[in-house]
């Protein structure tokens, strides 16, 4: 398993939590809060349009 080091989470409305890493070759992962031995990766990029785009409200119902 790569070396992750997780963000706090973020928490939406409810119990919606999820928490952002990155690990030393540059790779973005994205986990449920409390289960982040189960992870999706992709690039950095990536991930942070995915969660600038919910913030912004694009994609509430993916919390």
């Amino acid at each position: 398993m790569a070396d992750i080091t997780w963000e706090e989470p973020y928490c939406g409305e409810g119990n919606s939590c999820f928490r952002l890493g990155t690990d030393a070759d540059g790779n973005g992962y994205i986990a449920v809060a409390g289960q982040e031995e189960r992870y999706l990766t992709d690039s950095v990029e990536a991930l942070r349009t995915l969660i600038v785009d919910i913030k912004a409200g694009k994609a509430d119902h993916l919390l």
